[in-house]
């Protein structure tokens, strides 16, 4: 089978495709073979060697990849009701940038008719993350405005249509014009363009204009360049959650650049515990990758976004598609910010199967 394999951290061209034996099923375990693998910004944080809990569960040489969708090929002798031949998606921590994978079957979910193998493929991680942000963190709920930043991602997307199903008012911001549609079609209130307010003062004053009275929940994944900004426009008992911080890397660049990210370091602003007090605000922040241990939470989560999906109250995002071979190619685009939606890797192991029981 073909993986793609980062024998140590680095640019782009890190990201190899190389030949390797076929996985077999341990205890508990369901081998599927992978036709749509989603493709995350952590992805390149796990390629450039920054991500902390990459190093902590496995360490270099590392296949990138939380997320997949494909067919059940060997059951194993697990427990699981997911026969021969179901249609599976669900989350890997690392590894799915391959042909087949070997999964705990308690982390696979049949996929709804609703979904083809490729929007399944880039589905789990981020409605899983917007879920989280909102609704375990954010106490999201229908008196709510939220504040989501990059609203256009595959994030961004989900966690607008997330706060609009909980009836909240959504204020959307993204960097260019040809992403505000996008995003009134989703559901957002108001989405306001960075090109065309201008960065901070500006971008701050159109912001407030938006919400006076501030925000009850503003989820950030930017970094140092907007978090100051974020705090600031919380309304008391409001809420910062924060799950990335992608500005800190160079845009388009594929190494890391030490003086930026340590010059960003120093500009990332610090929250103290009494000024949190006094202003009755809350600073969050998660990463997905260390909650593969709460098992219950993660289950009821993608229960109720399989509801809502079913209920029609959830769409996709729009797709841009690579065979795997081109995965240096997806991973620049990603990191040249100016996609839309989700990115998915496609591999040539299976045709697309229906999406209709035979």
């Amino acid at each position: 089978m073909k993986k793609v394999l980062v024998s140590k951290p680095g640019d782009f061209h890190r990201l190899q495709l190389v030949d390797a034996p076929r996985p077999s099923p341990g205890p508990g375990e369901v081998l599927v073979r992978v036709d749509a693998i989603g493709v995350n910004f952590a992805d390149c944080v796990v390629r450039l060697g920054l991500y902390p809990s990459a190093k902590k569960y496995g360490g270099y040489p590392i296949t990138p990849g939380f997320e997949f969708a494909g067919v059940i090929e060997d059951p194993g002798g697990s427990a699981s009701e997911l026969p021969l031949g179901t249609r599976v998606f669900g989350v890997i921590r690392f590894g799915a940038y391959q042909e087949y994978v070997c999964v705990p079957a308690d982390q696979l979910y049949p996929v709804p008719d609703v979904l083809s193998q490729a929007e399944a493929g880039g589905f789990c991680v981020t409605a899983l993350t917007a879920y989280y942000a909102l609704h375990e963190l954010g106490a999201l709920s229908s008196e709510k405005t939220v504040l989501v930043h990059s609203a256009a991602g595959g994030v961004g997307t989900a966690l607008v249509q997330l706060a609009r199903a909980a009836g909240a008012r959504v204020i959307g911001v993204v960097g260019a014009a040809h992403k505000r549609s996008l995003v009134e079609q989703l559901g957002a209130d108001q989405v306001i363009v960075r090109s065309e307010v201008g960065e901070g003062a500006g971008l701050i004053s159109a912001l407030r204009a938006a919400s006076p009275q501030g925000y009850d929940i503003v989820c950030d994944a930017n970094g140092y360049k907007s978090l100051r900004q974020s705090y600031s426009l919380l309304r008391p008992t409001g809420r910062l959650v924060i799950y990335g911080a992608h500005t800190m890397l160079t845009r388009g660049s594929g190494a890391v650049h030490w003086l930026r990210l340590a010059w960003a370091a120093l500009r990332t602003p610090t929250f103290q515990p009494l000024k949190l007090t006094n202003e009755n605000r809350s600073v969050l922040g998660f990463n997905l990758s260390y909650l593969f241990e709460e098992k219950g939470v993660l289950k009821n989560a993608m229960e109720r976004l399989l509801e809502m999906l079913e209920r029609g109250e959830l769409k996709v995002a729009t797709l841009q598609e690579y065979p795997l071979e081109d995965v240096v190619r997806a991973h620049q685009d990603l990191q040249s910010g100016t996609t839309t939606g989700k990115l998915v890797l496609r591999t040539s192991s299976a045709p697309e199967p229906s999406k209709s029981p035979e």
